[in-house]
């Protein structure tokens, strides 16, 4: 079985293509096409410059870069990327520090991981089967 292949068509000059930083990473980088600054607990949507052609039957999930949220507090929101979407990738990013930051031009700022998908059938029931968890939620197994 082959590499997928993923298509990525650049939208604006001198932005580069994503890629795997190191050979064992399991997204690869996405650049801001743009410089911006976030305020403390502001939001904002930042190009990257590229449009990517998912494969059928994947999906692209955007993911925090370690280093931006550890050193500038600044996290990814939930970014899905469906197979038919062809638009510009822009990342949703949050500033959760207490100084404002700035977003360079260039700079890695999200990940993305593709990841194959299998589609299933929704069915309608009236009871689910039993586990030992049941509807225990959220720290149901503690925090140590």
């Amino acid at each position: 079985m082959g590499q997928e292949v993923v298509k990525v068509k650049v939208l604006k000059k001198g932005i580069e293509l994503p890629e795997y930083y190191m050979a064992s990473d399991v997204g690869f980088d996405l650049r801001s096409a743009e410089t911006v600054s976030l305020m403390p607990m502001e939001q904002k949507t930042i190009k990257t410059g590229v449009a990517i052609e998912i494969p059928e039957c994947h999906v692209g999930l955007l993911r925090d870069r370690a280093g931006i949220v550890t050193k500038m507090g600044v996290h990814t929101a939930a970014g899905t990327f469906d197979p038919a979407y062809r638009g510009e990738i822009s990342v949703i990013m949050i500033n959760f520090g207490d100084d404002e930051v700035e977003i360079e031009e260039g700079m890695r700022i999200a990940q993305m991981l593709i990841i194959p998908i299998k589609r299933v059938k929704i069915q309608k029931v009236d009871k689910l089967s039993e586990t030992p968890r049941g509807e225990k939620s959220f720290g149901s197994t503690g925090f140590d």
